[in-house]
């Protein structure tokens, strides 16, 4: 059986952290706001591979709140989501995700964010498609306060 999940994460822009997407640091003068690195791409990946699962979302497996887990790679929580789905019997098939941000510019480091997020979902690069547009400077993104991602996640039981 084929099943779909959707991933969608938002998080404000912070001064002092480091911007992580994809499992990559991208110079930028201020990071995402968050309990863990706060790689909205892979929490974007990881909801849509939760849900295609029929699990809870990350919260419940990462909550915001537990301190073992304050700055934790983001790539961590993929893994988590590949064992989860290995442990169901679920093979991942494919990942579709976009990136919604005014700045920085992502393409140039697409190619590593999708070996990075394949690796820790044990699937090929080739299995991973990532997008990046803008928000045409309309609403928080558009103003530059924050980075929004989307992902569909397709998995085979």
């Amino acid at each position: 059986m084929t099943r779909t999940g959707i991933g969608y994460d938002v998080h404000p822009f912070e001064d002092g952290r480091p911007l992580v997407l994809g499992g990559v640091t991208i110079p930028h003068p201020r990071g995402l706001k968050g309990h863990s690195d706060a790689d909205v791409l892979c929490h974007a990946i990881a909801d849509a591979v939760l849900g295609a699962l029929g699990e809870p979302d990350i919260g419940h497996f990462f909550p915001p709140g537990d301190p073992a887990i304050k700055g934790i790679s983001s790539l961590k929580i993929l893994e988590k989501c590949a064992a989860l789905a290995a442990e169901k019997g679920a093979r991942i098939g494919n990942i579709d995700a976009s990136l919604i941000a005014e700045a920085p510019k992502v393409l140039p480091h697409a190619s590593a964010m999708k070996a990075h997020i394949s690796t820790a979902l044990g699937i090929t690069p080739g299995q991973v498609g990532l997008k990046a547009t803008t928000n045409e400077k309309l609403g928080f993104v558009g103003r530059g306060e924050g980075i929004a991602a989307m992902a569909v996640a397709c998995i085979e039981m």
